[in-house]
């Protein structure tokens, strides 16, 4: 990494380019392997692993600042490093909700990507589980032998799934009772596949495919942390705030593109029966402020929760969530209310403005949904 310049100031150069391959991959569908190429030699893959393990231990505020800077450029690419950033975050982490990884795991993961381009991700969503956040327990399954751990399962929307290295697989073992719990696969084990079913209406370039393991052989000490499902509590708190920042800042940096797009737009359309630039209408300038509002609204609250998250200053998972689905939701309006300023212009493949509209909708996917975070806070008012 280039010691001069900061973080945020190197992602928002390498997203510039980015954003130039950008609707290419979002057509195709392709995925953007030169992007993190060019992540890892920018020193931005292990930027958020802690310094005890050989990362650079970057503040949870310089990892939204990345995070918003690449989503600006290029959200597909983000996501995948929102992941990679979530799971380098967790080794730093160890409570009676999240134990710590094996050391020599964590090390061996920090270290790979350092030196190359290694990426993780969690792999917990299957077919007929759905959310694991919703309950139930999955159906992969793992069997203890002899030789190491035999897994076998299918997961869906494995953000990533061409470019990882490896999977945190959530799996329950065939013990009586089971435990459930993560246990570390590397990629290209025989018996894992992966079937190519991404075709989504957003961040279609995330190759968020299918991963199937059929009697995969792992190493017994692959195991991340195994546990009785009465013993798995409420998620960790530090985590459900860390996603809250990092997917807001994705959002919101995807927005931030919708309102540049529609600037220049309104700066450079003027209609034969105006004489003046779209600019110049009251109506657009009061549309484009209250875009401002919705990004500054974002600003604040994310930068809120990033310092005290920062400064170990305890956060509720509720607010946490809260803040997820009103980031989420402001990004939302902010898009929309582009779009509505851009007639038939913003609804044009040839324009970015339709591809922006389709990403951000995807905000209202992740975990904690919207129904969800908004029943954890009003329960926790009326009941508690």
């Amino acid at each position: 990494m280039n010691a001069s310049l900061t973080p945020g100031q190197i992602a928002r150069t390498l997203a510039a380019e980015f954003a130039t391959r950008a609707a290419e991959h979002d057509r195709d569908a392709s995925f953007p392997f030169e992007n993190f190429s060019q992540l890892q030699q920018a020193g931005l893959l292990a930027l958020a692993a802690p310094r005890k393990l050989g990362g650079q231990g970057a503040t949870l505020a310089q990892l939204g600042e990345v995070i918003g800077a690449v989503a600006h450029g290029d959200p597909a690419t983000a996501l995948v490093l929102v992941m990679q950033y979530m799971q380098h975050r967790s080794m730093g982490y160890a409570d009676n909700k999240s134990r710590s990884w094996p050391q020599h795991l964590a090390e061996r993961l920090v270290r790979e990507s350092v030196h190359s381009v290694s990426l993780v991700n969690a792999l917990r969503v299957e077919p007929e589980l759905g959310s694991p956040a919703r309950g139930g327990l999955p159906g992969t399954t793992a069997r203890l032998t002899p030789e190491g751990w035999r897994l076998s399962g299918h997961k869906v929307y494995s953000t990533g799934a061409p470019i990882l290295r490896w999977y945190a697989v959530w799996t329950r073992t065939d013990e009586t009772p089971p435990r459930v719990g993560t246990i570390l696969v590397p990629a290209g084990l025989p018996g894992i596949r992966t079937i190519e079913t991404w075709d989504h209406l957003g961040l279609r370039a995330s190759g968020s495919h299918d991963i199937v393991f059929d009697d995969v052989l792992v190493p017994l000490g692959n195991v991340i942390d195994l546990r009785l499902p009465q013993e798995w509590g409420p998620g960790d708190p530090n985590l459900q705030a860390d996603m809250a920042v990092l997917l807001g800042a994705l959002y919101s940096g995807i927005a931030r593109a919708a309102r540049d797009w529609v600037v220049e737009f309104l700066r450079q359309r003027k209609p034969a029966n105006l004489g003046a630039a779209l600019a110049t209408l009251p109506r657009a300038q009061e549309v484009v402020g209250s875009i401002q509002g919705l990004l500054l609204t974002n600003e604040r609250l994310l930068a809120s929760l990033a310092r005290d998250v920062d400064n170990s200053t305890p956060v509720s998972a509720t607010d946490s969530g809260l803040i997820k689905s009103l980031v989420t939701n402001n990004a939302v309006q902010a898009v929309e209310a582009a779009l509505s300023l851009s007639s038939n212009h913003g609804l044009s493949r040839k324009n970015p403005l339709e591809r922006h509209l389709r990403d951000v909708l995807c905000g209202r996917i992740h975990t904690p949904q919207d129904d969800s975070a908004r029943i954890a806070a009003g329960k926790q008012i009326l009941i508690s």
